[in-house]
């Protein structure tokens, strides 16, 4: 609807040019079509003759005549107001409506995807937990995150890309080995030869059993057989990573969340890239020596301080690696990137940013796009849940996945803004009642089912190409509550791509779930009047297949029954 009529605004822009009202050589301006807040004031508003004001020296709200008498004719519309200081109010037909629920039928599971990606590459990369132990709820509000985003990416025409960077390298990884070690040779925490610095979740135990046991792992791009011997370090470190990335493999299965690449931290050092991007950075003039450490002045590109390279001990600093493997991702052709991040990680994105442009490489200014998160507090019985038998200091993924299900989980874990902190009450998240917004968005859908299936049972006709003849039959402000309420999906499908907030979708599913559960307390469905009864189910039907759209790009199930 708002890109029909934004048409139509150009169209009228375009004929008061031929008609040499508006100068020939005046670009038609960013205007922007909204959703009217007060019906009263019609259904859409537009800024046209306002940004077309000054540039063309005209007065906004006589400009805004003249758009408006040049407005070409349009079953869209039945009627256009002028407000304000030059505000157009659109107020829409109601064959308009009757028109999207023509496309709700037509397009099905396509109905809300956009070309706005034009095919472009995007990658999304997300999760990237340390393969140190079982993935904890802050990787879940991640996963759920990043996995939703790249739904709606790929909703919005882009060529999505989903990616899992395994930091495979440095101090955690030797923890880890250690750690597994020590339960090798019988030690647990808090025994006198424990590490200072060792993991003390029963998950080691795990791995150690298994690693004597000879088993054999996979994950993703490696096999890894367990030597059974104590004392290799090495042996240890590299069965307990693999044995750890399967786990984790197994939870995000659990979550519906799948990967398109895996990228190994480790890749970046052994491929000479990180060596590489420190001599792009120091031909290009950005780098000097001081104090025996090389600095990256990160200053010529708007960081508050120069920053450290390489130490003085000839060691890189964490941020060097990041930098090299997002030139990796450009160079493989990933014209936009996105990456999910805790909140806690906001102070190296500057520096990350800075050295990219410092490659000189073409590089877009705000590439990488990050998208970040705040921690979750879980709640359960009023208190505070902080460990898991498993993990031992923090609430895991496959906790909550075990407590409320898949869906219940994804749906809590994005639907508040991701930089906003989120309480996880999983008292809530189990409840079967209305308070439960994913309980409440999909008892909807399963309730239309149900009028579907009785429908049937009764022997009452329905045909959804009969019923859209008859639309016009849908009048009470209910049935035009849920017809509007539809005809907001694809804008809610782009903003929420554009933005990179999901949570928009969510909520806005549950405000469906609200007209349509209105609607069907307040009026049968199954009435003995036949063009009546098509024209309501014929809404209904559509209401399932918005609904079933939208649970789908939050990874969540439609249950034709509950």
């Amino acid at each position: 609807m708002k890109q029909q009529l934004h048409d139509l605004v150009l169209q009228a822009f375009a004929a008061l040019q031929h008609d040499a009202t508006l100068p020939t050589d005046l670009t038609a301006p960013d205007f922007v079509i909204e959703r009217a807040r007060n019906r009263e004031h019609g259904d859409f508003a537009t800024n046209a003759a306002m940004l077309l004001a000054r540039p063309a020296r005209r007065n906004p709200r006589e400009l805004a005549q003249a758009l408006v008498a040049a407005l070409p004719p349009s079953e869209l519309v039945e009627r256009v107001e002028i407000a304000g200081p030059g505000f157009i109010n659109f107020f829409l037909s109601p064959a308009a409506y009757h028109a999207e629920i023509g496309q709700v039928l037509d397009r099905g599971a396509h109905y809300g995807h956009n070309g706005v990606g034009d095919g472009r590459v995007v990658g999304v990369e997300f999760v990237s937990a340390n393969p140190t132990g079982p993935l904890h709820v802050g990787h879940g509000r991640n996963a759920a995150l990043g996995d939703c985003v790249a739904r709606l990416l790929d909703a919005s025409g882009w060529d999505v890309k989903r990616e899992f960077y395994y930091n495979d390298a440095g101090v955690q990884i030797q923890n880890l080995a250690i750690s597994t070690q020590a339960r090798c040779r019988g030690l647990a925490p808090g025994d006198e030869g424990w590490p200072e610095d060792g993991y003390r979740g029963e998950y080691i135990a795990d791995v150690a059993r298994a690693y004597l046991a000879g088993e054999s792992v996979s994950a993703d791009d490696r096999t890894v057989t367990a030597a059974a011997d104590p004392e290799d370090l090495e042996a240890i470190r590299d069965f307990a990573v693999a044995y750890l990335r399967h786990e984790q493999d197994l939870d995000l299965k659990a979550f519906g969340v799948h990967f398109d690449v895996y990228f190994l931290e480790s890749s970046l050092y052994e491929g000479g890239q990180v060596e590489e991007t420190v001599r792009e950075l120091q031909a290009h003039g950005h780098t000097y020596e001081e104090g025996g450490a090389l600095w990256l002045r990160t200053t010529d590109f708007g960081d508050d301080k120069d920053r450290v390279m390489r130490k003085s001990d000839g060691t890189y600093t964490y941020f060097v690696p990041d930098v090299a493997y997002h030139r990796n991702k450009w160079q493989r052709g990933y014209t936009s990137a996105i990456t999910v991040l805790g909140a806690d990680h906001h102070g190296s994105l500057a520096r990350v940013k800075a050295g990219l442009q410092a490659l000189d490489a073409g590089i877009p200014k705000g590439y990488p796009d990050y998208l970040l998160y705040q921690m979750v507090t879980v709640m359960k019985g009023g208190e505070e849940v902080k460990i898991s038998k498993r993990a031992g200091s923090y609430v895991t993924l496959r906790d909550l996945i075990d407590e409320v299900g898949r869906d219940a989980t994804r749906y809590f874990l994005i639907a508040r803004k991701g930089d906003s902190q989120l309480t996880f009450d999983i008292d809530l998240a189990r409840s079967q009642s209305n308070d439960n917004p994913v309980y409440y968005i999909q008892y909807a859908h399963a309730r239309v089912c149900s009028v579907l299936r009785q429908c049937q049972e009764k022997g009452l006709a329905f045909d959804p190409g009969e019923g859209r003849k008859h639309l016009a039959r849908l009048d009470n402000e209910h049935e035009q509550a849920l017809m509007t309420e539809l005809s907001r999906y694809p804008e809610i499908v782009e903003s929420a791509a554009e933005s990179l907030e999901p949570h928009l979708l969510a909520n806005w599913l549950r405000e469906l779930a609200q007209a349509f559960h209105t609607y069907y307390n307040s009026h049968q469905f199954l009435v003995d009047d036949d063009t009546l009864r098509q024209a309501r189910l014929t809404l209904v039907t559509a209401t399932r297949q918005v609904l079933a759209n939208g649970l789908d790009l939050l990874g969540l199930s439609a249950p034709e029954s509950m």
